[in-house]
């Protein structure tokens, strides 16, 4: 006797129940560049009721800004690992789930001196920055492995899109509460994407390459036939052979840590370090996280101030926008030095509104804001967008996974330094002096990218690979 298969038994278990929908997909895995900037972004409206609550130092207000970053370097470093273990699909939930908790424990992190309510607040935020960093490298590896390759460049750049529209929801969402002064709402309604995203990886697919590193070519080659539409859906054997050949390279490889031994690479390696930290020295989440402090600090209310960083938010998301839309036109290396130009004259400016300005007088604060705007617009337009994809093309495939991990950690730990030692600087040695600083690491940062960095736009990745093997290997 035979039986008649459901509709269900028809359908390989990799795909019942997915979404087939590319959009969908990256629309649910873009909600954790969301979280990111959400998270990033929510403690510069939050530090202005947090820190008289508990009567924080400017020490202790860095401190809980800054362990987000350690927490993040640490899920940056194990996220490829984790997707690689569980799937990109699974990595994603565990996320997602992490950021529920940590965010709750945000939300009601507390205590009776500073002192405590400090340790509560950075235990929470340690670990939700191990969501952050997870997501920084998972969510971008889903989505560049399941999309079509027509549309993968601009479905991988929206994550960076998405991280900066988190930012500005944060903004708004500190703007909102800020009348009540209630910074337990503003930390703990990053539950609500979070939520979003951790059911909404039950309608995701897996990634076609996470089945092909597990060695189940059947549910790979099933994952592209529910996704693909079109002419896509004409070249699945092709696509798949494609993957296949690359996961096999992968496993078959000399190992990556053995491979950085190699004098060429390490040099390499380390250019792409010195790039990924640029957007980072030249004080890009110095504007980020305490723009509203600088605000208050010469004369704004904490109303006002909290408002101010909601232009600052509207600004990096149209920025950020335009850069995405014209790098693959302008080039890399015109753009980041263009960026970095702009970015060093607008930091100048501030240094100089700060030593020459009255800047208890509206007019002289209205001008900082409006500088920190032009810094943005240079920031997230150009430097933020080219470092990154040149960090991604630098490194040589050899070491590309992790490679990618430690140019990301170098990153992060970089932004801990800098969200760790901009109030404690601010307060000791005034805003002029701090921004000068920043404006001296942008000139030698320009420098730097003039004298080493090639155009790597309309290049193949082995093509800008024999250049830097050729310029540095051993005589």
């Amino acid at each position: 006797m035979t039986t008649t298969p459901t509709k269900d038994a028809a359908v390989p278990a990799s795909v019942q129940h997915r979404t087939s929908s590319i959009g969908l997909v990256s629309a649910i895995a873009a909600l954790g560049g969301i979280l990111f900037g959400y998270d990033t972004g929510v403690m510069s409206g939050a530090l202005l009721f947090i820190k008289p609550d508990f009567d924080m130092s400017a020490t202790q207000e860095g401190v809980i800004t800054s362990i987000l970053m350690i927490g993040a370097a640490l899920g940056a470093l194990s996220g490829g690992r984790l997707a690689d273990a569980i799937g990109r699909r699974w990595a994603v939930f565990w996320a997602g789930i992490l950021f529920i908790v940590a965010s709750l424990a945000c939300a009601f992190s507390g205590g009776t001196s500073a002192a405590a309510a400090t340790v509560c607040l950075s235990i929470s935020r340690f670990f939700l920055g191990v969501a952050v960093g997870g997501a920084s490298i998972i969510v971008p590896m889903y989505i560049s492995e399941i999309a079509p390759q027509g549309v993968r460049g601009r479905l991988a750049t929206l994550n960076s899109l998405m991280i900066v529209v988190g930012q500005l929801i944060a903004y708004g969402v500190n703007s909102a509460f800020a009348p009540s002064e209630n910074w337990r709402l503003m930390l703990g309604l990053g539950v609500v994407p979070a939520v979003v995203l951790a059911i909404g990886t039950y309608f995701l697919p897996d990634s076609p390459v996470y089945y092909l590193l597990q060695d189940r070519p059947d549910d790979a080659a099933a994952v592209l036939r529910h996704l693909r539409r079109g002419d896509d859906a004409a070249h699945i054997d092709e696509e798949l052979a494609s993957l296949a050949a690359a996961v096999a390279e992968k496993k078959n490889k000399k190992s990556e840590w053995s491979a950085l031994g190699t004098p060429w690479i390490k040099t390499v390696m380390g250019i792409a370090i010195v790039v990924a930290m640029i957007q980072q020295v030249t004080g890009v989440n110095a504007i980020v996280y305490y723009a509203p402090t600088m605000l208050k600090n010469v004369g704004w209310t904490s109303q006002n101030a909290v408002f101010g960083s909601i232009l600052i938010g509207v600004v990096s998301v149209i920025s950020c926008w335009v850069g995405l839309s014209i790098v693959d036109k302008v080039g890399r290396r015109p753009l980041l030095l263009g960026g970095l130009a702009g970015t060093a004259v607008s930091l100048v400016a501030l240094t100089l509104v700060y030593w020459l300005a009255p800047t208890d007088e509206l007019w002289a604060s209205s001008l900082m804001l409006a500088l920190m705007g032009v810094f943005m617009v240079f920031q997230q337009s150009a430097v933020s967008v080219a470092t990154w994809l040149l960090v991604s093309e630098l490194i040589p495939s050899a070491v590309r996974g992790i490679g990618m991990g430690i140019a990301g950690l170098a990153l992060w730990l970089m932004n801990f330094v800098v969200a760790m030692c901009f109030p404690p600087l601010l307060e000791s040695i005034g805003g002029a002096w701090t921004f000068f600083v920043f404006a001296v690491l942008c000139v030698l940062s320009f420098v730097f990218v003039d004298k080493v960095i090639p155009e790597t736009k309309n290049r193949s990745l082995p093509d800008i690979e024999e250049e830097f093997r050729l310029r540095y290997a051993e005589k």
